[in-house]
Protein backbone atom coordinates (compact mmCIF):
# COMPACT_ATOMS: atom_id res chain seq x y z
CA UNK A 1 0.00 0.00 0.00
CA UNK A 2 3.04 2.24 0.52
CA UNK A 3 3.58 2.18 -2.80
CA UNK A 4 -0.04 3.91 -3.46
CA UNK A 5 2.05 7.47 -1.82
CA UNK A 6 3.45 9.77 -4.78
CA UNK A 7 7.34 9.66 -3.74
CA UNK A 8 7.17 13.81 -2.96
CA UNK A 9 3.83 13.83 -1.13
CA UNK A 10 5.79 12.26 2.03
CA UNK A 11 8.29 14.59 1.86
CA UNK A 12 6.34 17.60 0.95
CA UNK A 13 4.23 17.26 3.29
CA UNK A 14 6.77 17.01 6.06
CA UNK A 15 8.55 20.16 5.03
CA UNK A 16 4.53 22.28 5.01
CA UNK A 17 4.00 20.40 8.32
CA UNK A 18 7.31 22.02 9.97
CA UNK A 19 6.99 25.18 8.63
CA UNK A 20 3.13 25.29 9.28
CA UNK A 21 4.51 24.56 12.88
CA UNK A 22 6.67 27.65 12.96
CA UNK A 23 3.90 29.94 11.34
CA UNK A 24 1.01 28.83 13.73
CA UNK A 25 3.49 29.53 17.06
CA UNK A 26 4.63 32.65 15.62
CA UNK A 27 0.88 33.80 15.04
CA UNK A 28 0.30 32.24 18.80
CA UNK A 29 2.86 34.22 20.06
CA UNK A 30 2.69 37.39 18.19
CA UNK A 31 -0.86 37.97 18.64
CA UNK A 32 -0.80 36.67 22.34
CA UNK A 33 -3.87 33.81 21.34
CA UNK A 34 -5.79 36.11 19.63
CA UNK A 35 -5.41 34.21 16.34
CA UNK A 36 -7.47 31.57 17.91
CA UNK A 37 -10.16 33.56 18.12
CA UNK A 38 -10.34 33.83 14.57
CA UNK A 39 -8.98 30.63 13.43
CA UNK A 40 -12.33 29.39 15.39
CA UNK A 41 -14.48 31.98 13.85
CA UNK A 42 -13.31 30.98 10.50
CA UNK A 43 -14.31 27.29 11.46
CA UNK A 44 -17.41 28.23 12.22
CA UNK A 45 -18.05 29.19 8.87
CA UNK A 46 -16.42 26.25 6.89
CA UNK A 47 -18.78 24.00 8.79
CA UNK A 48 -21.62 26.10 7.95
CA UNK A 49 -20.63 26.04 4.71
CA UNK A 50 -19.82 22.54 4.56
CA UNK A 51 -23.16 21.51 5.96
CA UNK A 52 -24.71 23.14 3.50
CA UNK A 53 -22.75 20.68 0.78
CA UNK A 54 -24.06 17.72 2.95
CA UNK A 55 -27.48 18.72 2.91
CA UNK A 56 -27.35 19.73 -0.75
CA UNK A 57 -26.05 15.70 -1.35
CA UNK A 58 -29.01 14.14 0.94
CA UNK A 59 -31.44 16.13 -0.31
CA UNK A 60 -31.13 16.27 -3.82
CA UNK A 61 -28.73 13.35 -5.06
CA UNK A 62 -28.96 9.83 -4.92
CA UNK A 63 -27.61 7.58 -2.03
CA UNK A 64 -25.58 4.44 -3.53
CA UNK A 65 -26.43 1.75 -1.83
CA UNK A 66 -27.33 -1.89 -1.62
CA UNK A 67 -30.63 -1.40 -3.36
CA UNK A 68 -29.96 1.65 -4.76
CA UNK A 69 -27.36 1.84 -7.92
CA UNK A 70 -26.24 -1.39 -6.81
CA UNK A 71 -23.95 -1.63 -9.43
CA UNK A 72 -21.80 1.65 -8.22
CA UNK A 73 -22.51 0.15 -4.67
CA UNK A 74 -20.76 -3.10 -5.36
CA UNK A 75 -17.79 -0.87 -7.33
CA UNK A 76 -17.48 0.99 -4.53
CA UNK A 77 -17.57 -1.67 -1.91
CA UNK A 78 -15.12 -3.68 -3.79
CA UNK A 79 -12.66 -0.48 -4.43
CA UNK A 80 -12.64 -0.02 -0.49
CA UNK A 81 -11.90 -2.86 0.60
CA UNK A 82 -9.36 -3.47 -2.22
CA UNK A 83 -7.49 -0.46 -0.68
CA UNK A 84 -8.02 -1.90 3.02
CA UNK A 85 -10.23 0.15 4.23
CA UNK A 86 -12.85 -0.67 6.99
CA UNK A 87 -15.78 1.32 6.22
CA UNK A 88 -17.15 2.40 2.77
CA UNK A 89 -17.81 6.02 2.57
CA UNK A 90 -21.78 7.23 2.25
CA UNK A 91 -21.93 7.72 -1.42
CA UNK A 92 -23.88 9.89 -4.00
CA UNK A 93 -24.82 9.98 -7.32
CA UNK A 94 -25.41 14.17 -8.04
CA UNK A 95 -26.32 15.24 -11.67
CA UNK A 96 -23.29 16.50 -13.61
CA UNK A 97 -24.38 19.50 -15.81
CA UNK A 98 -22.14 17.81 -18.35
CA UNK A 99 -19.48 17.85 -15.62
CA UNK A 100 -16.86 14.93 -15.82
CA UNK A 101 -15.32 14.36 -12.29
CA UNK A 102 -15.97 13.17 -8.81
CA UNK A 103 -14.92 14.93 -5.43
CA UNK A 104 -14.54 12.88 -1.89
CA UNK A 105 -15.33 15.13 1.28
CA UNK A 106 -15.08 14.84 4.84
CA UNK A 107 -18.01 16.06 7.51
CA UNK A 108 -17.95 15.53 11.16
CA UNK A 109 -15.65 12.79 10.73
CA UNK A 110 -17.87 10.96 8.20
CA UNK A 111 -16.68 10.26 5.12
CA UNK A 112 -18.30 10.75 1.66
CA UNK A 113 -17.96 10.54 -2.31
CA UNK A 114 -20.09 11.83 -4.94
CA UNK A 115 -19.94 10.91 -8.59
CA UNK A 116 -21.32 13.05 -11.27
CA UNK A 117 -23.69 11.53 -13.48
CA UNK A 118 -21.98 12.37 -16.28
CA UNK A 119 -19.49 10.36 -15.80
CA UNK A 120 -21.05 7.37 -15.38
CA UNK A 121 -22.98 7.75 -18.33
CA UNK A 122 -20.09 8.24 -20.09
CA UNK A 123 -18.44 5.00 -19.22
CA UNK A 124 -20.78 2.79 -19.79
CA UNK A 125 -19.13 1.06 -22.37
CA UNK A 126 -16.08 0.57 -20.29
CA UNK A 127 -17.63 0.43 -17.03
CA UNK A 128 -13.94 -0.75 -15.44
CA UNK A 129 -12.55 2.96 -15.86
CA UNK A 130 -15.24 4.21 -13.02
CA UNK A 131 -13.45 2.37 -10.66
CA UNK A 132 -10.18 4.87 -11.21
CA UNK A 133 -12.70 7.68 -10.39
CA UNK A 134 -13.69 5.75 -7.05
CA UNK A 135 -10.11 4.86 -6.70
CA UNK A 136 -9.06 8.33 -6.82
CA UNK A 137 -11.16 9.96 -4.93
CA UNK A 138 -10.77 7.04 -2.04
CA UNK A 139 -7.52 7.78 -2.08
CA UNK A 140 -7.94 11.25 -0.67
CA UNK A 141 -9.81 9.98 2.20
CA UNK A 142 -7.36 7.23 2.80
CA UNK A 143 -4.42 9.42 2.61
CA UNK A 144 -6.33 12.06 4.93
CA UNK A 145 -5.73 14.84 2.94
CA UNK A 146 -8.73 16.30 3.55
CA UNK A 147 -7.51 16.29 7.33
CA UNK A 148 -3.98 17.62 6.67
CA UNK A 149 -4.83 20.46 4.27
CA UNK A 150 -7.02 22.05 8.19
CA UNK A 151 -3.59 21.40 9.54
CA UNK A 152 -1.06 22.21 6.67
CA UNK A 153 -2.99 25.60 6.19
CA UNK A 154 -0.34 28.47 6.23
CA UNK A 155 2.08 26.06 4.37
CA UNK A 156 -0.65 25.23 1.64
CA UNK A 157 -0.67 29.81 1.10
CA UNK A 158 3.00 29.70 0.28
CA UNK A 159 4.67 29.42 -3.03
CA UNK A 160 5.93 26.48 -4.83
CA UNK A 161 5.32 24.29 -1.96
CA UNK A 162 1.69 24.89 -1.30
CA UNK A 163 1.04 23.88 -5.06
CA UNK A 164 4.14 21.38 -5.11
CA UNK A 165 1.69 19.48 -2.35
CA UNK A 166 -1.42 20.02 -3.96
CA UNK A 167 0.02 18.05 -7.26
CA UNK A 168 1.65 15.17 -5.27
CA UNK A 169 -1.58 14.44 -3.99
CA UNK A 170 -3.15 14.03 -6.95
CA UNK A 171 -0.95 12.07 -8.42
CA UNK A 172 -1.22 9.67 -5.32
CA UNK A 173 -4.82 9.34 -5.77
CA UNK A 174 -4.24 8.91 -9.37
CA UNK A 175 -1.89 5.63 -8.10
CA UNK A 176 -5.12 4.48 -6.00
CA UNK A 177 -7.09 4.63 -8.91
CA UNK A 178 -5.05 3.02 -10.76
CA UNK A 179 -4.27 -0.13 -7.97
CA UNK A 180 -8.32 -0.61 -8.47
CA UNK A 181 -8.44 -1.02 -12.00
CA UNK A 182 -8.54 -4.76 -13.27
CA UNK A 183 -7.10 -3.17 -16.77
CA UNK A 184 -4.68 -0.61 -17.15
CA UNK A 185 -6.01 0.79 -19.75
CA UNK A 186 -9.63 1.41 -17.83
CA UNK A 187 -7.30 3.81 -15.37
CA UNK A 188 -5.89 5.54 -18.76
CA UNK A 189 -9.25 5.98 -20.28
CA UNK A 190 -11.14 6.84 -17.54
CA UNK A 191 -8.19 9.69 -17.08
CA UNK A 192 -8.25 11.07 -20.45
CA UNK A 193 -12.05 11.60 -20.50
CA UNK A 194 -11.50 14.43 -18.54
CA UNK A 195 -9.79 15.95 -21.44
CA UNK A 196 -11.66 14.67 -24.80
CA UNK A 197 -14.78 14.48 -22.90
CA UNK A 198 -18.06 11.87 -22.68
CA UNK A 199 -17.87 10.60 -26.19
CA UNK A 200 -14.37 11.13 -28.04
CA UNK A 201 -12.54 9.68 -25.29
CA UNK A 202 -13.17 6.55 -26.98
CA UNK A 203 -11.43 7.89 -30.13
CA UNK A 204 -8.45 8.97 -28.16
CA UNK A 205 -4.76 7.45 -29.14
CA UNK A 206 -3.28 6.62 -25.63
CA UNK A 207 -0.03 6.60 -26.16
CA UNK A 208 0.27 9.18 -28.37
CA UNK A 209 -1.14 11.38 -26.07
CA UNK A 210 0.75 10.15 -23.06
CA UNK A 211 3.81 10.81 -24.92
CA UNK A 212 2.62 14.63 -25.23
CA UNK A 213 3.98 15.06 -21.76
CA UNK A 214 7.42 14.15 -23.04
CA UNK A 215 7.52 17.86 -24.89
CA UNK A 216 9.61 20.86 -23.58
CA UNK A 217 6.62 22.48 -21.71
CA UNK A 218 8.30 26.36 -22.41
CA UNK A 219 8.05 29.39 -19.81
CA UNK A 220 4.19 29.67 -19.55
CA UNK A 221 3.09 26.31 -19.51
CA UNK A 222 5.81 25.28 -16.77
CA UNK A 223 4.57 28.92 -14.82
CA UNK A 224 0.94 28.14 -14.94
CA UNK A 225 1.49 24.18 -13.02
CA UNK A 226 3.99 25.37 -10.54
CA UNK A 227 1.33 27.44 -9.40
CA UNK A 228 -1.47 25.53 -10.01
CA UNK A 229 -2.93 22.50 -7.86
CA UNK A 230 -3.23 20.03 -10.55
CA UNK A 231 -0.74 18.61 -12.75
CA UNK A 232 -1.35 18.28 -16.68
CA UNK A 233 -3.85 15.73 -17.42
CA UNK A 234 -1.52 14.63 -20.01
CA UNK A 235 1.41 14.19 -17.38
CA UNK A 236 -1.11 12.65 -14.89
CA UNK A 237 -1.31 9.81 -17.88
CA UNK A 238 1.97 9.43 -18.85
CA UNK A 239 2.76 8.95 -15.35
CA UNK A 240 -0.33 6.01 -15.31
CA UNK A 241 0.87 4.50 -18.61
CA UNK A 242 4.37 4.10 -16.85
CA UNK A 243 3.35 2.65 -13.88
CA UNK A 244 1.33 0.21 -15.49
CA UNK A 245 4.76 -0.56 -17.43
CA UNK A 246 6.75 -0.57 -14.44
CA UNK A 247 9.26 2.01 -15.51
CA UNK A 248 9.98 5.82 -14.88
CA UNK A 249 7.34 8.04 -17.29
CA UNK A 250 9.46 10.45 -19.88
CA UNK A 251 8.34 14.21 -19.13
CA UNK A 252 9.82 17.13 -20.56
CA UNK A 253 11.43 19.60 -18.05
CA UNK A 254 10.03 22.82 -16.58
CA UNK A 255 11.55 26.05 -17.50
CA UNK A 256 13.76 27.04 -14.67
CA UNK A 257 12.65 31.32 -15.14
CA UNK A 258 9.13 30.15 -14.53
CA UNK A 259 10.76 28.40 -10.93
CA UNK A 260 11.60 31.57 -9.89
CA UNK A 261 8.96 33.77 -11.09
CA UNK A 262 6.60 31.50 -9.45
CA UNK A 263 8.05 32.36 -6.47
CA UNK A 264 7.09 35.85 -5.89
CA UNK A 265 3.58 34.77 -7.03
CA UNK A 266 1.16 35.04 -3.82
CA UNK A 267 -0.69 31.96 -3.60
CA UNK A 268 -4.56 31.06 -3.33
CA UNK A 269 -5.39 27.37 -3.37
CA UNK A 270 -7.59 26.41 -6.34
CA UNK A 271 -7.08 30.11 -8.05
CA UNK A 272 -3.72 28.97 -9.75
CA UNK A 273 -2.03 32.30 -11.14
CA UNK A 274 -5.43 34.10 -11.46
CA UNK A 275 -5.09 33.75 -7.00
CA UNK A 276 -1.62 35.43 -7.39
CA UNK A 277 -2.79 38.20 -9.48
CA UNK A 278 -5.63 39.15 -7.25
CA UNK A 279 -3.66 39.00 -4.62
CA UNK A 280 -0.65 41.31 -5.89
CA UNK A 281 -3.46 43.80 -7.31
CA UNK A 282 -5.21 43.37 -3.75
CA UNK A 283 -2.18 44.31 -2.32
CA UNK A 284 -1.21 47.20 -4.42
CA UNK A 285 -4.59 48.37 -3.90
CA UNK A 286 -4.45 48.55 -0.15
CA UNK A 287 -0.84 49.92 -0.65
CA UNK A 288 -2.73 52.74 -2.38
CA UNK A 289 -5.14 53.62 0.25
CA UNK A 290 -3.03 52.56 3.44
CA UNK A 291 0.58 54.34 2.44
CA UNK A 292 -0.56 58.08 2.29
CA UNK A 293 -3.13 57.44 4.92
CA UNK A 294 -0.35 56.28 7.27
CA UNK A 295 1.73 59.06 6.43
CA UNK A 296 -1.07 61.60 7.04
CA UNK A 297 -1.35 60.16 10.41
CA UNK A 298 2.48 60.47 11.05
CA UNK A 299 2.48 63.79 9.95
CA UNK A 300 -0.65 64.90 11.99
CA UNK A 301 1.13 63.15 14.89
CA UNK A 302 4.03 65.54 14.52
CA UNK A 303 2.18 68.68 14.35
CA UNK A 304 0.47 67.09 17.47
CA UNK A 305 4.04 67.58 18.72
CA UNK A 306 4.92 70.82 17.32
CA UNK A 307 1.23 72.05 19.34
CA UNK A 308 3.00 70.80 22.48
CA UNK A 309 6.11 72.21 22.00
CA UNK A 310 4.92 74.90 21.39
CA UNK A 311 2.47 75.55 24.37
CA UNK A 312 5.13 77.28 26.75
CA UNK A 313 5.79 79.66 24.14
CA UNK A 314 2.68 80.58 23.45
CA UNK A 315 1.56 80.94 27.28
CA UNK A 316 4.44 82.72 28.04
CA UNK A 317 2.98 85.31 24.89
CA UNK A 318 -0.34 85.44 26.13
CA UNK A 319 0.78 86.43 29.68
CA UNK A 320 3.12 88.89 28.06
CA UNK A 321 0.54 90.39 25.93
CA UNK A 322 -2.15 90.36 28.50
CA UNK A 323 0.16 92.53 31.18
CA UNK A 324 2.18 94.85 28.22
CA UNK A 325 -1.10 95.11 25.53
CA UNK A 326 1.32 94.34 23.30
CA UNK A 327 3.02 91.26 21.53
CA UNK A 328 6.47 90.58 22.79
CA UNK A 329 8.91 89.89 19.62
CA UNK A 330 12.25 88.17 21.01
CA UNK A 331 12.41 85.48 23.60
CA UNK A 332 13.62 87.40 26.06
CA UNK A 333 10.98 89.68 26.22
CA UNK A 334 9.28 86.21 27.61
CA UNK A 335 12.05 84.95 29.35
CA UNK A 336 12.20 81.70 27.43
CA UNK A 337 15.36 80.41 25.64
CA UNK A 338 14.86 79.18 21.94
CA UNK A 339 13.78 75.77 21.21
CA UNK A 340 16.59 73.20 21.12
CA UNK A 341 14.61 70.78 18.55
CA UNK A 342 13.56 67.29 18.69
CA UNK A 343 13.07 64.74 16.43
CA UNK A 344 10.10 66.50 14.94
CA UNK A 345 10.54 70.25 15.41
CA UNK A 346 14.13 71.58 14.29
CA UNK A 347 13.53 75.37 16.08
CA UNK A 348 10.79 77.47 16.78
CA UNK A 349 11.15 81.53 16.85
CA UNK A 350 9.26 84.63 17.74
CA UNK A 351 8.40 87.10 15.19
CA UNK A 352 6.90 90.40 14.86
CA UNK A 353 2.92 90.70 16.49
CA UNK A 354 3.81 87.55 18.95
CA UNK A 355 3.87 85.09 15.94
CA UNK A 356 5.48 81.57 16.38
CA UNK A 357 7.46 79.98 13.33
CA UNK A 358 7.71 76.52 13.40
CA UNK A 359 10.14 74.51 11.73
CA UNK A 360 9.87 71.00 11.29
CA UNK A 361 13.05 68.12 11.15
CA UNK A 362 10.59 65.19 10.21
CA UNK A 363 11.34 64.40 6.93
CA UNK A 364 8.27 64.08 5.35
CA UNK A 365 7.22 67.96 6.98
CA UNK A 366 11.02 69.53 5.87
CA UNK A 367 10.76 72.44 4.26
CA UNK A 368 7.30 72.92 5.49
CA UNK A 369 6.39 75.77 8.20
CA UNK A 370 3.85 76.18 10.49
CA UNK A 371 2.30 79.83 11.89
CA UNK A 372 0.97 80.45 15.32
CA UNK A 373 -0.10 83.84 15.11
CA UNK A 374 -2.18 85.38 18.33
CA UNK A 375 -5.07 87.14 18.77
CA UNK A 376 -7.64 89.04 21.19
CA UNK A 377 -11.68 87.81 20.92
CA UNK A 378 -14.18 88.06 23.87
CA UNK A 379 -11.54 89.85 25.80
CA UNK A 380 -9.56 86.45 25.55
CA UNK A 381 -6.15 85.11 23.56
CA UNK A 382 -6.80 82.77 20.71
CA UNK A 383 -4.49 81.13 18.21
CA UNK A 384 -5.10 80.76 14.48
CA UNK A 385 -2.78 78.35 12.71
CA UNK A 386 -1.21 79.28 9.58
CA UNK A 387 1.65 78.64 7.25
CA UNK A 388 1.69 75.98 4.36
CA UNK A 389 0.30 73.48 6.12
CA UNK A 390 -2.34 71.41 4.35
CA UNK A 391 -5.33 71.78 6.74
CA UNK A 392 -5.83 67.27 6.85
CA UNK A 393 -2.53 67.43 8.68
CA UNK A 394 -3.60 70.34 11.81
CA UNK A 395 -4.72 68.29 14.35
CA UNK A 396 -7.65 68.99 16.46
CA UNK A 397 -5.91 71.15 19.36
CA UNK A 398 -4.85 73.66 16.31
CA UNK A 399 -8.27 73.35 14.31
CA UNK A 400 -10.07 74.70 18.03
CA UNK A 401 -7.91 77.31 18.06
Amino acid sequence: MNELVYRNETTLRTIALVLSIIIWLMLLLGTIGIVLIYVLLFALFALIAHSALIAHLRGNAIRVSAKQMPDLYQRLYRCSRQLGMAQVPEAYLVNGNGVLNAFATRFLGRNFVALMSDVVDSMEDRPGALDFYIGHELGHLRSHHLTWSKVLAPALLMPLLGAAYSRAREYTCDRHGLAVCENPEDAQYGLVALAAGKRRWRAVNLEDYSESAAVTPGFWMSLHELVGDYPWLNKRHAWLRALADKREPKLGSRNPLAYLISLFLPRIPGFGIGGGIIVVAYIAILAAIAIPAYQDYLNRAALTVAMSDSAPYRSAIAQYGASHQQWPTTMDQIGLAPFSGDRNVSGIDLAQNGVLTVNFANASLHGHVLLLTPYVSNNAIHWSCGGDIPAKWLPPSCKDQ
